[in-house]
C-alpha cells in the first residue's frame, strides 16, 4: 500500500481553533486513486471515514474521531487555468485559486482571498465573503458517490447550492474537485480589489490567534431585523469577553478565538450561552456555521 496511514493523529494540529482529540487512523492522500485507497482501506474493516480540509470551519471532538480521518489537503491541491475556466482539486488553498485566477485576469473569486480554507471545504459549505457565494462561478463539482463509490461529475444547478448549503453536506458524496467560470477582465483591476478586501479583513477580523473563522452563520432573515452576527453578538454584551481559554474576538464579535488550551466542550458551551440568551431576548435562534466532528 502506498498510502501512509498513521494511528492515534492529533487533530488539533489539523485544526485552525488548534482544538481536538487524536483520530484513531488518518491520512493525507494526494490523487483520486489514493483516496479510493483510502476509503476501500476503511471500507474493509467496517471503518467510518470522514473527509477534511484544512481545518477551518471545523470543531475536532475532545475525545478525538473513531474511524479513518481523511484530509484533502495541499498535495491534492492542483489548479488548472483555461479561460475563462478553472479547474481545481478540493485541497487547494482558496487564497491561492482566488490569487491564480486574478493573475490569469479572470474576476469573480475575489471575495475568497482572505477565507483559510481549502477550496473542497469551500464548495461543501457553499462559502464566500462581502454576502457572496461560491457557486455564483460554479459550472460542475467532480465527486465520488459513496453509495456507488463511482467517481461523478455533477452541474452545479443540481447540487442544491443555498447561502451556506449544499447537497453535500448530507454525506453522500465526497467532493474531489469542481470548475468554475469566471470573467475575463483587467488583471491588475483584480488584483488592486483583492488587495483591498484583504486590507479590509486584516483590520477587521483576528488572525493571530487560532480561531475557526465565523462561528455564527449570517441568516438572511435575522439579518433584516437585528444586522449581522457579529453586531449580534456584541449587543448581547459578549464582545472581548473571556470564558475559560477562549475569548469572543475583540475585534469582531462572530470570531472566537483560542487564548491557549481551549476545549471543544468550552466551544458548545460559550457557543450554547450565546445562543440562549439570544432566542431570550429575541425567540429566534443563531445557527452555528462551522462543522462538528468526533465523539461527541
Amino acid at each position: 500500500m502506498s498510502l501512509q496511514i498513521r494511528s492515534n493523529e492529533p487533530l488539533e494540529s489539523h485544526s485552525t481553533w488548534r482544538i481536538g482529540g487524536p483520530a484513531d487512523f488518518f491520512c493525507a492522500p494526494e490523487s483520486v486513486a489514493e483516496l479510493r485507497e483510502a476509503l476501500d482501506w476503511a471500507a474493509s474493516r467496517g471503518l467510518p471515514a470522514h473527509i477534511i480540509g484544512g481545518g477551518s470551519n471545523t470543531l475536532f471532538a475532545d475525545r478525538g474521531v473513531r474511524g479513518l480521518v481523511i484530509k484533502l489537503a495541499a498535495g491534492f491541491g492542483r489548479i488548472l487555468v483555461d479561460s475563462p475556466f478553472i479547474r481545481v482539486e478540493a485541497g487547494a488553498y482558496a487564497p491561492c485559486v482566488a490569487r491564480r485566477a486574478a493573475l490569469a485576469g479572470l474576476r469573480g473569486l475575489e471575495h475568497v482571498a482572505g477565507i483559510p480554507g481549502t477550496f473542497g471545504g469551500l464548495v461543501f459549505m457553499n462559502g464566500g465573503s462581502l454576502r457572496r457565494s461560491l457557486s455564483e462561478n460554479l459550472v460542475e463539482i467532480e465527486a465520488i458517490d459513496r453509495r456507488s463509490g463511482e467517481f461523478c461529475t455533477l452541474p452545479a444547478g443540481e447540487c442544491g447550492f443555498h447561502y451556506r448549503r449544499s447537497m453535500f453536506q448530507e454525506g453522500r458524496w465526497i467532493i474531489t474537485g469542481a470548475t468554475l467560470k469566471l470573467t475575463p477582465d483587467d488583471a491588475w483591476g483584480i488584483h488592486r480589489e483583492m488587495l483591498a478586501i484583504m486590507r479590509e479583513r486584516r483590520g477587521k477580523f483576528p488572525r493571530h490567534l487560532p480561531n475557526c473563522g465565523s462561528v455564527f452563520k449570517n441568516d438572511t432573515t435575522i439579518y433584516e431585523e437585528f444586522g449581522p452576527p457579529g453586531k449580534i453578538v456584541e449587543s448581547l454584551g459578549f464582545k472581548g469577553l473571556r470564558f475559560g481559554h477562549l475569548q469572543v474576538s475583540e475585534k469582531h464579535a462572530n470570531f472566537i478565538v483560542n487564548l491557549g488550551g481551549a476545549t471543544a466542550a468550552e466551544v458548545l458551551d460559550l457557543t450554547g450561552r450565546i445562543k440562549q440568551t439570544f432566542a431570550d431576548r429575541t425567540g429566534r435562534t443563531l445557527t452555528e456555521e462551522f462543522c462538528r466532528l468526533g465523539d461527541f
